[in-house]
C-alpha cells in the first residue's frame, strides 16, 4: 500500500531548515502531492485589516491600499481582488501616498523608514527602502505627476526624495528659515505638506503649533505665514489656489486667504453652541481632518471628522457633511481612523466632483454615497464583517457536494439588508485571477453572540454565503438575579458557539454553545413556523462516590433501554409554568435541574435556511453547574449525535427525540477500567421523579466483558501510569464509522468511537432498527465494547481506512426537503426509505486484516489492523510539545495526517505506514486564537484565525501553489491618465491659470547638490532571483502596456514624418521663392525699391 501511495523512498525526515516568517500561502515541495513552503510570501489573507492606522486611494486605477499598526498593507480592488502585504519590521504605517496610475506606493512607518512597493505584479514587492536617522517622519505628501516626495520630520524640517533612485536631495526646508525670524519658540512637527493646486511652486507647510507658511521653492524663502492659536491638526486648499481651510484642536474651521495673513478670512465651528452676546462659542473636540471639494453645478463639500461639543457624552464618532445651508452629522459603529473623498479627476486645480467618501473605522470600512439625498452607504462585497461578533470557532470543508454553495447563497440573498445606494462598488480596480482550480470551498465560523456565518471560499476568495443566529431559540434574558444564577458558568456572551458538527452531504448541523447547550439544524428551502420547540435536558453530572457499578455481563440492562413509548420524551410544552423539567431549587435550597438557558415557549417563525430541530440542554446537578461541551459529533445516517464533556458523554436519537446513552467515562471500561477507580454514576438521590423522568434520561446500557488481556498497559507513559485514580477523564473526540466492533469480528457494523484525554479509544457498537417508518419506532440500542487502544496525551482524531488504503468516510443520508408536500413529499420519504450512503467493505469477507484504524493524539499517531486490534504502525510525533489540531486529509493520490504542534511546526505523515513528509517550522502558538481555529481540510487547504479580525488560509497542495500565481488577481491594469484641465482662453492669454516648476532642475543635485551622508539610509530592494520571479509575475500587465506604449510610439512617429516632410517641402518652397526674389532685385537701385 505505502509504495502505490508514495513509491520515493521516505526514509530520512524531511526538514526545511530555512527561517520561516509570517508567509502564508505556503507550499510543500514533496513529488506528487505535497511542495515546499517557499519564501516569496504567498499570502490569502480575508477580513477586516487589524488595528488599521492609514489609508490611501488611486483614483485613476480605482484601488484602496490600508496599513495597519503590525506594518501590514492590504490592497483592494474590485471585489475578489484583494493583496496582503508585510513590512519586515512590524513597525506601524503611519502614512500611505500612491504613485496615481503608475503602479507603484509609497508607505512610511513609524520606525522613521520609507519603501517603494512595486503593484504591477501579481505580488507586490519593495523596489526601495530609505531608513532616516536622526529625524522622525510625521507627514508624507507626494504630488499628482510628480516624482519628487515630500516628507515632514517631528523637528519641522521638509526632506525631499526621488521615488525613482530612492535618494534625498540636497534641497531642505528647515524650519528656523520657515517661521519668522524674531520668533523663538519651535513650531512643532509637521502635520501637513501640499503644493497650491494653481501654482506647483508654492508649497504650503503646516506645523503643529498653529502655524501655517506658504513656501516659495524658487526663492527659497516664505511668501506668507498665518499664525493661529490653537493647534493645527489638518489643511486643505481650494482648487482654485486662493484659499486654504485648517482644522483645529479646538473644534474650529479657520479659512484662509493667501494673501491675507493678519487673520482668517472665516472662523467656523461646527458643532460649537453659538453664544448670543457675541462671544466665542464654547471649545469643541478636536477636528482631526477635513477636506473642502468644490463642484461645477453646485456648493462646495466640506466634510470633517471630530469636532463634536464636548457635552455629548457616549455619542458614538460621527463624520460631518457640509454641503451649502445643510449640515449632516453620520455616527459611525467604531471611531474613525482616517477619510478620504473620492472625486472625479486626479487633477487638484479642477473642480473635485465628489461622488463618495470612504471611511476607514477601527473595525469596520464604510463607503458613502455622496450624490443621493440622505448619503445611504455601499454594500461592501468584501469579507470584512468576520469579526462582527468575535470567532469562537472555525471549521474548514474541501470539495463540497456542487449544490451546496448554490443552495446556502440561495436562502442567504433573502437576508440583505435593504437601504444600500443604488450605485456600484465605486472600488472597482485590478482584475480577477484566472486559476483553474475548481472545487467547491465552505468555511464556517462560530461567534460569541451565537451566530453562525457560512462562506464560500472557493478559488482562494471568500464571500459570505448565509448567517444563522442561534440565540433566537432562547428567551432572551432579563438580568434579574434568578438568570444570573442560572448563567453563573460563562461571564459574558451565553450563547456563544463552542464546537460544530456539520455533514455537508446531507447539511444536518449541529452547534455546541458555552452555556452546555445543543442545537440540531435541519436545511430546508421554505418558511415555517414551529410552535414549540422540542427540547432534551440531559443530566450528566458524574461523581467519585461509593454508588452501586454498572451491571457487569449483560444483565439487565434491557430495562435500562429506552423504548418510544417510555423513554422518548415529549416536546416542550407551550405554557412557560408548565415547564415539565425545570425545577428552580431542591427542598435544602440546592439549585437543581435548571438548564442554563431558558428555551422560548412562543412559537418561532422560521426563515428558509436551517431550522431547528431539537434543543439539548445540560442542566444543573445538586447545586452544580454542567460542564462545558468538550467534544461532538453527528452522522445523519444513523440520525444520532453524540456530545462529550469532563464527566461522560451522551448520545441522542434526533429522529426519535430521545437520549440513548447517558454515562460517565468510567463506565464505557466496564470491568476493564486499567486505573482501577470506583464507578461514576449519576447522584440517584437527586434524579426526578414521574413525569420529569421522561426528559432527565439517565439510562446505562448492556455491558458485555470479553476480559480481554489489556496489552496496551505496557506503553503506558508515566504520566498515565501516575494518575489520580480520582481524576476525571474528559471525552475529547468522536468518529462514526462501520467496522468492527470487538476483537475477532468477522462482519462490520455501525460503531462510535470514543476517544478520551488519558489516550483511551472505546468502541460503542450501535443497532440500529431498518430504515424507513420501523426507525421511526423501534429503538436504537447502543452497546460499549471495550478498549481498542491507548495513546500518549488526549486522543485528537480517528479515522478509518480499507484494506488498499483508501480513506472511508463515515456513512450519510443525502439531503431531502423536510417541509415538502404532495409530490415532494413523495420524494421525501423515498430518501428516508434509501439505504444510508456507506463505502464500507462488504459484510461476506472472511476474517482478515480488512479495515485500518488510524488514531491520533497530542503525542504519537497509531495504526491499528482490524479486526485483529493489532497495531502495525506507531509514529512519536513530538516529545517535547503537543499537538494542537491533527486530520487526517484526503489528497489527489492518497491520504496523510496533517498535524499542528504547539511549538509551531506543521507536520505530515503518510497513511497507513506513519512516515514523516514534512516537518516546518511554520507559526509559533502566540496566542489561543490560533490553536482555537487552526484546521486542516482535504486537497492541502488549512486555515486559521490570524488574528481577531482576519482569517489566513495556507496550503500544502503542489497543485495549488503551481496555479496560484494565475488564481491571484491583478491590481495593476493599463489605463489612460485622465485629460488635465483646460486652462481657457483668457487664462492663457492674461495668465491665471496653473503654474508648472521644474522640479528637476530645482531638486537635482547640480542646483541642489547632495543630501548630508548620515541624514538617511538607502536600502536596495531584493534582488537576483526573488527579483526576477517578482518582474516575471507582472509580465501580462507590462506587455499590455508596452502594446500602448508602442502603438503612442509609432502614432507618434508617424505623425513626425508627416511634418517632416511638409517642413521639407514648405524650406523648398521657401528656397524657391528666395531665389526668384534675388533674380528680380538684382539690378535694381535703391531708390528703385
Amino acid at each position: 500500500v505505502q509504495s502505490t501511495l508514495f513509491p520515493l523512498n521516505f526514509n530520512q525526515k524531511i526538514e526545511l531548515l530555512f527561517p520561516l516568517t509570517l508567509i502564508c500561502i505556503c507550499c510543500f515541495l514533496i513529488p506528487h502531492c505535497f511542495a515546499a513552503i517557499s519564501l516569496d510570501a504567498q499570502t490569502v489573507r480575508h477580513g477586516f485589516p487589524y488595528q488599521p492606522s492609514s489609508m490611501a486611494h488611486d483614483p485613476v486605477q480605482k484601488i484602496l491600499a490600508i496599513g495597519t499598526q503590525s506594518g501590514a498593507l492590504r490592497l483592494f480592488g474590485r471585489p475578489g481582488v484583494e493583496c496582503y502585504c508585510q513590512h519586515e519590521s512590524g513597525a506601524a504605517v503611519i502614512s500611505l501616498q500612491f504613485l496615481i496610475n503608475e503602479g507603484a506606493l509609497v508607505s512610511a512607518l513609524a520606525d522613521d523608514s520609507v519603501h517603494l512597493w512595486n503593484l504591477r505584479q501579481r505580488r507586490p514587492a519593495i523596489l526601495h527602502s530609505l531608513k532616516f536617522n536622526r529625524e522622525r517622519i510625521t507627514f508624507v505628501h507626494l504630488p499628482f505627476q510628480s516624482k519628487w516626495l515630500y516628507i515632514g520630520t517631528e523637528k519641522g524640517n521638509i526632506h525631499i526624495v526621488n521615488v525613482e533612485s530612492f535618494t534625498l536631495s540636497g534641497y531642505v526646508i528647515m524650519w528656523n528659515k520657515a517661521i519668522e525670524l524674531s520668533s523663538k519658540a519651535h513650531p512643532g512637527p509637521v502635520v501637513h505638506i501640499s503644493d497650491n493646486p494653481m501654482d506647483e511652486g508654492k508649497l504650503i507647510i503646516g506645523y503643529e503649533a498653529g502655524i501655517v507658511v506658504l513656501w516659495d521653492l524658487k526663492s527659497k524663502k516664505a511668501d506668507y505665514r498665518y499664525t493661529y492659536d490653537e493647534a493645527i491638526h489638518s489643511v486643505a486648499w481650494h482648487h482654485e489656489g486662493k484659499q486654504f481651510i485648517c482644522s483645529h484642536s479646538d473644534g474650529t474651521l479657520t479659512i484662509w486667504n493667501i494673501k491675507g495673513q493678519g487673520k482668517p478670512f472665516q472662523t467656523i465651528t461646527p458643532h460649537g453652541k453659538q453664544p448670543k452676546d457675541g462671544k466665542k462659542p464654547e471649545p469643541c473636540k478636536p477636528i482631526l481632518k477635513v477636506e473642502y471639494k468644490t463642484t461645477r453645478l453646485g456648493d462646495p463639500f466640506m466634510i470633517l471628522s471630530g469636532g463634536l461639543s464636548y457635552d455629548t457624552v457616549g455619542r458614538r464618532p460621527c463624520l460631518t457633511v457640509m454641503h451649502g445651508k445643510s449640515t449632516a452629522v453620520l455616527e459611525m459603529d467604531y471611531p474613525i481612523v482616517d477619510f478620504l473623498t473620492l472625486c472625479e479627476t486626479p487633477y487638484s486645480n479642477d473642480f473635485q466632483e465628489p461622488y463618495a467618501v470612504v471611511v476607514l473605522l477601527e473595525k469596520d470600512l464604510v463607503v458613502i454615497d455622496l450624490a443621493q439625498n440622505g448619503y445611504p452607504i455601499f454594500e461592501n462585497p468584501y469579507p470584512l464583517t468576520i469579526h462582527e461578533s468575535p470567532v469562537t470557532c472555525c471549521e474548514y470543508f474541501a470539495d463540497c457536494p456542487v449544490d451546496l454553495i448554490p443552495a446556502l447563497y440561495s436562502v442567504g440573498s433573502r437576508q440583505k439588508r435593504q437601504g444600500y445606494s443604488k450605485k456600484e462598488w465605486p472600488i472597482s480596480g485590478g482584475n480577477w485571477g484566472l486559476g483553474t482550480q475548481s472545487y467547491p470551498e465552505i468555511i464556517i465560523t462560530g461567534h460569541a453572540d451565537g451566530t453562525v456565518k457560512f462562506w464560500d471560499a472557493s478559488a482562494i476568495m471568500l464571500q459570505v454565503l448565509y448567517k444563522l443566529k442561534t440565540a433566537k431559540v432562547f428567551e432572551k434574558s432579563r438580568n434579574n438575579k434568578e438568570d444570573k444564577q442560572n448563567t453563573e458558568i460563562v461571564d459574558e456572551d451565553p450563547f456563544a458557539i463552542q464546537i460544530m458538527a456539520w455533514c455537508p452531504e446531507s447539511r444536518m448541523l449541529c452547534v455546541a454553545g458555552v452555556s452546555a447547550n445543543l442545537i440540531i439544524y435541519r436545511f430546508s428551502k421554505q418558511e415555517i413556523t414551529t410552535e414549540v420547540v422540542q427540547l432534551l435536558e440531559v443530566r450528566l453530572q458524574y461523581e467519585v462516590n461509593d454508588m452501586e457499578s454498572p451491571p457487569e455481563g449483560g444483565g439487565g440492562g434491557d430495562r435500562d433501554l429506552p423504548t418510544p413509548g417510555a423513554a422518548s420524551p415529549s416536546p416542550q410544552t407551550t405554557g412557560p409554568p408548565t415547564h415539565p423539567s425545570t425545577s428552580s431549587n431542591s427542598s435544602d435550597g440546592v439549585r437543581d435541574n435548571v438548564p442554563c438557558l431558558k428555551v422560548r415557549s412562543t412559537p418561532l417563525k422560521q426563515s428558509s435556511g436551517y431550522q431547528v430541530e431539537l434543543v439539548v440542554q445540560l442542566v444543573w446537578v445538586s447545586g452544580e453547574p454542567p460542564q462545558q461541551i468538550t467534544s461532538l459529533a453527528l452522522n445523519s445516517s444513523y440520525g444520532l449525535i453524540v456530545f462529550g464533556n469532563s464527566n461522560g458523554l451522551a448520545v441522542v436519537d434526533y429522529l426519535q427525540k430521545t437520549v440513548l446513552l447517558n454515562l460517565g467515562t468510567v463506565e464505557l471500561y466496564g470491568s476493564n477500567d486499567p486505573y482501577q477507580r470506583q464507578a461514576r454514576s449519576p447522584r440517584k438521590a437527586r434524579q426526578p421523579a414521574g413525569g420529569n423522568a421522561r426528559h432527565c434520561l439517565c439510562t446505562s446500557a448492556i455491558y458485555e466483558d470479553d476480559h480481554r488481556d489489556n496489552s496496551f498497559s505496557r506503553s503506558r507513559s508515566s504520566s498515565v501510569t501516575s494518575i489520580d485514580k480520582e481524576a476525571r477523564e474528559a471525552i475529547t473526540s468522536f468518529h462514526f464509522c462501520e467496522t468492527f466492533a470487538r476483537k475477532g469480528d468477522s462482519a462490520i457494523t455501525p460503531c462510535l468511537y470514543v476517544g478520551t484525554s488519558l489516550g483511551t479509544v472505546l468502541a460503542v457498537a450501535l443497532n440500529l432498527p431498518p430504515a424507513g417508518e420501523q426507525r421511526l419506532l423501534q429503538p436504537v440500542i447502543v452497546l460499549p465494547s471495550g478498549t481498542l487502544a491507548r495513546l500518549k496525551g488526549s486522543i485528537l482524531r480517528m479515522a478509518f481506512l480499507d484494506n488498499t488504503g483508501t480513506f472511508l468516510p463515515p456513512a450519510f443520508e443525502t439531503w431531502y426537503e423536510p417541509n415538502a408536500a404532495g409530490a415532494d413529499s413523495e420524494e421525501r420519504d423515498k430518501a428516508r426509505k434509501r439505504r444510508p450512503v456507506s463505502v464500507s467493505p462488504s459484510t461476506s469477507q472472511e476474517l482478515q486484516e480488512s479495515q485500518y484504524a488510524v488514531v491520533c493524539s497530542e503525542k504519537q499517531a497509531k495504526v491499528i489492523a482490524l479486526p485483529s486490534q493489532n497495531c502495525i504502525f506507531k509514529h512519536s510525533i513530538t516529545e517535547t510539545s503537543f499537538v494542537l489540531r491533527a486530520d487526517v486529509v484526503q489528497m489527489n493520490i492518497g491520504n496523510c495526517v496533517a498535524c499542528f504542534c504547539a511549538n509551531g511546526h506543521i507536520m505530515t505523515l503518510s497513511l497507513p505506514g506513519l512516515r514523516p513528509l514534512l516537518d516546518v517550522n511554520y507559526l509559533p502558538l502566540t496566542d489561543m486564537r490560533i490553536a482555537r481555529t487552526f484546521c486542516f481540510t482535504n486537497l492541502g487547504q488549512a486555515m486559521y484565525l490570524t488574528s481577531p479580525t482576519e482569517i489566513q488560509r495556507i496550503t500544502y497542495s503542489q497543485e495549488t501553489c503551481e496555479n496560484l500565481q494565475e488564481m491571484l488577481g491583478e491590481l495593476f491594469t493599463p489605463v489612460e491618465t485622465p485629460e488635465a484641465p483646460n486652462r481657457g482662453f483668457f487664462k492663457g492669454l492674461f495668465g491665471g491659470g496653473a503654474t508648472s516648476l521644474d522640479r528637476e532642475e530645482l531638486f537635482g543635485e547640480t542646483q541642489a547638490g547632495k543630501a548630508s551622508r548620515g541624514l538617511a539610509q538607502h536600502i536596495p530592494g531584493p534582488q537576483g532571483l526573488e527579483g526576477m520571479k517578482g518582474a516575471a509575475s507582472g509580465v501580462v500587465a507590462d506587455l499590455a502596456r508596452a502594446r500602448i506604449a508602442l502603438d503612442e510610439r509609432g502614432q507618434k512617429l508617424g505623425e513626425l514624418d508627416e511634418r517632416t516632410a511638409a517642413m521639407l517641402a514648405s524650406a523648398d518652397s521657401f528656397g524657391k521663392h528666395a531665389h526668384d526674389m534675388m533674380l528680380k532685385c538684382k539690378d535694381k537701385k535703391w531708390y528703385q525699391f
